[in-house]
């Protein structure tokens, strides 16, 4: 049995910081309407209204894989473990506890006398019927990848699951406590659409989706940890961030992240609200469509990556954003500091050389962006330098959902992709995002290098952290030479809540759970 050794490395291998959400805050005063019942310190309202720019793609852990509907799912589903915000240790949730007796076999106890909101009990079934239904292919979950080393998941008992993997797989407890890992209820995802009616264990249940305007949940009275404070949470689409800062302001909302740089003195001068940063995993890089020329000419995208200065984009974050070449951050698994060295640094007169030399100079690409300010502020800072160099970038922007069906079908030229490193492990950045496998799926570049693939493969196959580590390197800096993206920062998380919020602990990655929060 490897328990202890394994743990000890696990609390070694994810340490974690930030991730940057997509998301902003909006709804109606929930002061002016609550019962008595639902009243808390200084009679108020023991409800929530969180205002996010885009609404929801859907709301089953297995078929999302973006982080405003994850905002939601987090508060309606579990997962087997969790990561503690403050000390950053993964750790039994839903699990109780869990033994390695060899590299390729985990035996994972699970708690009992928990329900699904449906009634049904969670046990090893509905485990083993999760994490069935997100491996299989016919699923196309897009982030099966998560448990794509895992080659069967069995009940031994009613509460308790045997996971074997097909080779040892570092990353496992990363995996589980991602919330695209979260337990469904089995008889309810065979009735209903768990896309529009999720079930889960969590402390919050669903109540209501209106597309493009709110999606509202209550709480949880049989909660297996307890029900929590707040009765009713919406989530509420306002689509420009000004408009969600204004009525965070007057009171109408109480809680929105992702601030804008360009919004942040004006969120630090309200009196009535509390600004929460840290530093984090994300990542956003400029990403080529690798299936079209001439992104698929390395010469081409050297001159892109000549004549990007990220440093013009970062100034304007105002502290928002970390400089940093590497696409594995300083706070995900797998950072070294040697690799900052390895990219094109802005060079804009290397740039207008391979122009000239290769024929691109009056090339017309398409920059395809979703319509948040960041990104947006990404494409108009880009399409400005690449003029300079000779090559013509036209700017498309679309809402959240279609802008991610787009990037996934390959119909663009260049664009601007985030990561939340949700796991803050290197081979989960890499693998979804760049491995040839996840070509379509949640490798939305379509990047496909057997020299790649096979490093990422290595740093997966092996729980010892310092091979891992210089497989990782060695991917990392393989993928900057091949200038297939072009870091523009890493993350920093942002929070603001109204004055009467009290509770609320972001993670460093940028998830948040509402389970502890309360108003007074």
């Amino acid at each position: 049995m490897k328990k202890k050794t394994y743990w000890s490395y696990v609390v070694l291998a994810f340490v974690l910081a930030v991730s940057a959400a997509l998301a902003g805050c909006g709804g109606k005063s929930a002061s002016n309407n609550a019962s008595s019942s639902s009243q808390g310190k200084g009679n108020v309202a023991q409800e929530l209204t969180y205002a996010t720019t885009s609404d929801v793609v859907g709301l089953s852990p297995i078929l999302t894989n973006d982080s405003v509907s994850s905002a939601v799912i987090e508060q309606v589903y579990e997962t087997l473990f969790v990561r503690d915000p403050e000390t950053m240790e993964i750790k039994p949730h839903l699990a109780e506890s869990y033994e390695t007796p060899d590299d390729k076999t985990w035996v994972i106890k699970l708690k009992k006398g928990i329900k699904f909101h449906d009634g049904t009990d969670f046990n090893a079934e509905a485990v083993k019927y999760t994490f069935d239904k997100l491996r299989d292919p016919k699923t196309a979950a897009p982030r099966a990848s998560l448990l794509e080393p895992v080659e069967s998941v069995e009940v031994k008992d009613d509460y308790t699951v045997v996971i074997k993997t097909k080779y040892p797989y570092g990353p496992m407890l990363a995996a589980l406590s991602h919330t695209n890992a979260s337990i469904v209820s089995p008889t309810a995802d065979q009735k209903q659409d768990l896309m529009k009616q999720p079930v889960g264990t969590g402390p919050f249940k669903f109540v209501e989706w209106v597309p493009g305007d709110h999606v509202t949940l209550e709480k949880n009275d049989d909660y297996w940890q307890g029900a929590p404070k707040l009765e009713k949470v919406t989530f509420k689409v306002v689509p420009e961030v000004t408009t969600a800062i204004s009525m965070l302001q007057t009171g109408d909302v109480q809680f929105i992240d992702n601030i804008p740089a360009e919004q942040l003195s004006r969120v630090e001068s309200m009196k009535n609200v509390q600004l929460i940063k840290k530093e984090g995993t994300p990542v956003y890089y400029l990403g080529f469509n690798m299936k079209k020329k001439p992104m698929n000419e390395l010469a081409f995208r050297q001159a892109v990556s000549y004549a990007i200065n990220k440093d013009e984009y970062i100034q304007q974050l105002k502290g928002l954003g970390v400089k940093s070449n590497s696409v594995i951050g300083p706070k995900v698994f797998g950072y070294d500091e040697s690799s900052e060295n390895v990219a094109y640094t802005y060079d804009p007169e290397k740039a207008k050389q391979l122009v000239e030399e290769h024929g691109y100079k009056g090339t017309k690409v398409k920059i395809l962006v979703a319509n948040t300010a960041n990104y947006m502020k990404m494409a108009e800072i880009v399409q400005a330098q690449l003029k300079e160099v000779g090559i013509n970038a036209e700017i498309e922007s679309m809402e959240w959902g279609t802008f991610l069906d787009a990037t996934k079908q390959g119909k663009y030229d260049i664009t601007f992709l985030g990561w939340t490193n949700s796991t803050a492990d290197g081979s989960e950045l890499f693998y979804p995002n760049f491995h040839s496998k996840n070509a379509g799926v949640s490798n939305r570049t379509f990047y496909n290098n057997p020299t790649f693939d096979k490093l990422v493969e290595e740093s997966r196959t092996t729980i010892d952290p310092e091979v891992r580590k210089q497989k990782l390197k060695e991917a990392n800096e393989f993928l900057l030479k091949d200038a297939a993206v072009v870091v523009m920062n890493h993350g920093v998380v942002t929070a603001a809540v109204d004055q009467s919020v009290k509770g609320l602990e972001i993670d460093p990655t940028g998830q948040w759970s509402l389970y502890h929060v309360h108003r007074e």
